[in-house]
């Protein structure tokens, strides 16, 4: 995912708001700071759910909270077996806390103007609950436009729409230490700019 985290920029030194590009470059939109909210789930959270602090990943619309539940005991078959009893645990933090996770989100979405969505790991599963699909329109040439249609034409993707988000996950997946490296780069210019000289 290509979001603030909290070991980006939507942690501590992070910058939470989102940013639109405007006539002068990047702006700052109209959205309450996230720059904290690493830190209010940590604290907010009851103690037990996670075996520490979550993941927390903040973009403009939508913050995801994905935190390690407690390990698993006893002895399993096979791997097959442990994958069943991970996924079956995580199914059951899901419904134990649906109210409580609601009561949480509903408070996250009023400090910071934007829809929570869940996760849950254990040992090698990963699981996120109900998270947010937001339509991003673009404008392509024929080359770019030929690449999604390839992708359709060789039944990788259903449409140009699902094969764009493929190739959006796939960068995601093999570019993730130069987007981390580029997001730390930002984060220390949104930390410059704010100590620059007040020219209001």
């Amino acid at each position: 995912m290509t979001g603030r985290t909290s070991r980006g920029w939507g942690g501590p030194g992070g910058h939470g708001g989102g940013r639109g590009r405007g006539k002068g470059g990047w702006q700052q939109a109209d959205l309450p700071s996230a720059e904290d909210a690493a830190g209010w789930f940590a604290g907010r959270l009851p103690d037990g759910w996670f075996t520490g602090a979550p993941e927390v990943v903040v973009d403009r619309e939508e913050i995801l909270v994905v935190g390690e539940l407690p390990a698993l005991e006893g002895e399993f078959a096979d791997d097959a077996g442990r994958a069943a009893a991970e996924t079956g645990r995580i199914s059951r933090y899901r419904e134990q806390t649906r109210e409580e996770r609601i009561e949480i989100a509903r408070q996250a979405e009023h400090r910071y103007g934007r829809k929570v969505a869940w996760g849950a790991r254990l040992g090698g599963s990963r699981e996120l609950f109900t998270t947010l699909s937001v339509p991003v329109m673009t404008r392509l040439r024929q080359p770019e436009r030929l690449v999604l249609d390839t992708l359709v034409d060789a039944g990788i993707a259903r449409s140009r729409s699902e094969a764009l988000a493929w190739a959006v996950r796939l960068v995601g997946e093999h570019a993730d230490s130069w987007l981390g490296e580029l997001r730390e780069a930002m984060s220390k210019v949104d930390e410059l700019r704010k100590e620059g000289p007040d020219l209001g």
